[in-house]
């Protein structure tokens, strides 16, 4: 018999279904610590359109994984896994307990199934020149590139996830092998958690209108201002964290290429096909108890949740 894996416990869901205020609650019940599982927040002074935990939220509860790494560098599932897993021991280790949050499912799969012990290449040119492809031939052209040289991987993704696209072509131009093939056959390792999955939804409309909402807030609270920095500071376009939503359609508002309101409801449409990618990919995930906020009081989930984290916990 191998040796017991460690009992874990995730708060999933979409984009602006209510995660973070959630695990506000829940964290403190459970005398937990929050890991971010958020691929937009390690990047630092991406603040506003990351949508991040405030620094007010962030002394009432300790937050691992954000503001971890500078906006040019790329932050890959393999350098996820290392560092939440580092992060899971020493939080253990203070006698708390790890609480992972946030809707990035890559990293979840990366972190909970077979993981690769290395990263794969990367290439800040190889990496741009395929952006600035995009840019003039569009997505679908690099989605076919990828569907030739790594069809096993095109499956995978959507063809609108221009990031992950980007990865892929960057992988197989930088190594001369797919990134499929790197999955096959580098050397891996199996998790050592038993994870139960705590997923957060509501009604699409629901969450469509707080996408909205969410959007506006942004850029009234400064967004554009934000980017205008980064862009100032040399963090351009090249670099995946610039190519996340929101910051991609305002810097093409700075460049003269959208109006404002264009930025807005680009990025508002955006982020509303992020949710159902979103919902298909969470929908998959095993073991998981579902908590629709529209259906149940907050305060009565929040206290469901404490007790089926402390059961699967073992906690009395």
């Amino acid at each position: 018999m191998g040796k017991p894996k460690s009992p874990i416990v995730a708060i999933i869901g979409p984009t602006a279904v209510g995660k973070t205020a959630i695990s506000l609650a829940v964290a403190p019940a459970i005398e937990g610590e929050v890991i971010s599982v958020d691929s937009r927040q390690v990047y630092r002074y991406m603040d506003i359109g990351t949508d991040k935990v405030s620094m007010e939220d962030r002394r009432h509860v300790i937050h691992h994984l954000v503001d971890v790494a500078d906006p040019d560098d790329t932050f890959t599932a393999a350098r996820f896994v290392e560092e939440a897993n580092g992060t899971i021991k020493r939080v253990i280790a203070r006698r708390k307990r790890p609480l992972l949050v946030g809707g990035t499912p890559f990293y979840y799969n990366a972190l909970f199934g077979e993981m690769l012990t290395t990263s794969l290449a990367s290439d800040v040119e190889v990496r741009a020149s395929l952006l600035k492809e995009a840019e003039i031939k569009g997505k679908g052209y690099l989605y076919k590139k990828l569907e030739i040289h790594d069809p096993d991987l095109a499956l995978r993704i959507h063809p609108n996830d221009l990031t992950r696209i980007v990865r892929g072509l960057e992988v197989f131009y930088t190594t001369g092998k797919p990134a499929s093939w790197w999955y096959r056959h580098g050397k891996k390792i199996k998790s050592p958690y038993n994870v139960l999955y705590i997923g957060i939804i509501r009604p699409r409309e629901v969450a469509y209108n707080k996408i909205e909402q969410r959007a506006r807030r942004q850029f009234e609270r400064g967004l554009i201002d934000e980017v205008r920095w980064l862009l100032k500071n040399g963090f351009d376009e090249r670099f995946p964290s610039m190519q996340g939503l929101g910051y991609r359609e305002v810097v093409r508002y700075l460049r003269g290429l959208y109006s404002m309101d264009e930025a807005l409801t680009y990025y508002i449409k955006a982020t509303k096909s992020l949710y159902r990618r979103q919902m298909t990919w969470f929908k998959r995930f095993k073991p998981i108890v579902w908590y629709d906020l529209d259906e149940i009081d907050e305060d009565v989930a929040v206290s469901s949740i404490v007790d089926k984290i402390k059961e699967h916990m073992g906690v009395k």
